[in-house]
């Protein structure tokens, strides 16, 4: 079958480390070359396995999962130990717009389709036990978390589950963190920019869904209101607190949360 994109790198396996691999795609959703780095697990896998897509906040790329929060060691050793399946995990730039692309449309480009279809595919076309049977799951922390919790709700027939950690509620949060206009994220349905209206709208069809937040966190009062929403509309999910900041050891100790959670929707 013939790719998807005009272009395919994928990393040698005779120079990878770690479990990791790299595959760099060109796509007409960015209008050029989109990252992701893959941790592909030791064990032997089986057909169907399980795919997560992890995305990262503002700032960051591709990388920056596994070298700032080692989650490639967390999963390969929650595996050896037998708390969760084998699973892959891909994590994908944003498409490295500005300070963060938000994982919307926007500026002529498809930030939101690079992640909900490119991402899937690439994965696809390199990793021959990701198919078109394999659960796939999507989380992320911060701007990855309003990524995930909105792709996720927008896109409810792609994904077995979601999980968001310190994130994002709404666009005009953005500007906490970039120094970009807010005027880039804004859509022509602002429906399309809220958590909670996607959530609300595809509530019947939408897979399981948690999300997560540090007390002390600068997001965690918008977290409290989209839970204290969800109550209300009576639409079922998880919502944990944690002692905790904004911070990279805050989500390298609850990407656990999101691993054990997406296992236990297999």
């Amino acid at each position: 079958m013939p790719s998807k994109f005009k272009t395919t790198e994928i990393s040698d396996p005779r120079f990878e480390s770690d479990n990791l691999r790299f595959i760099t795609v060109k796509t007409p959703n960015l209008k050029g070359r989109g990252d992701i780095c893959l941790y592909v697990p030791s064990t032997p896998l089986k057909p169907n396995t399980p795919l997560v897509i992890l995305l990262h906040g503002v700032y960051g790329s591709a990388w920056i999962w596994s070298q700032k929060a080692g989650v490639h060691r967390t999963a390969e050793h929650m595996i050896a130990e037998n708390e969760i399946n084998p699973m892959l995990v891909a994590m994908p730039s944003d498409g490295l717009w500005g300070d963060g692309s938000a994982y919307l449309p926007h500026n002529s480009l498809d930030f939101e389709k690079w992640i909900a279809e490119d991402v899937i595919t690439a994965v696809k076309e390199n990793i021959e036990e990701i198919t078109d049977s394999s659960p796939i799951f999507i989380g992320g922390l911060s701007m990855g978390g309003y990524g995930a919790l909105r792709i996720g709700a927008k896109y409810p027939e792609k994904f077995n589950g979601i999980s968001g950690h310190s994130s994002i509620t709404d666009t005009p949060q953005m500007k906490l963190f970039v120094e970009e206009d807010e005027e880039n994220y804004k859509q022509e349905n602002p429906e399309n920019e809220s958590v909670f209206e996607l959530i609300k709208k595809n509530e019947s069809r939408l897979p399981p869904f948690r999300f997560d937040c540090g007390k002390d966190d600068l997001l965690i009062n918008y977290n409290r209101t989209l839970h204290k929403k969800l109550n209300d509309s009576q639409i079922n999910h998880i919502y944990q607190e944690f002692e905790g900041k904004h911070e990279w050891v805050y989500w390298e100790t609850h990407i656990k949360d999101s691993l054990l959670f997406f296992n236990s929707c297999l």
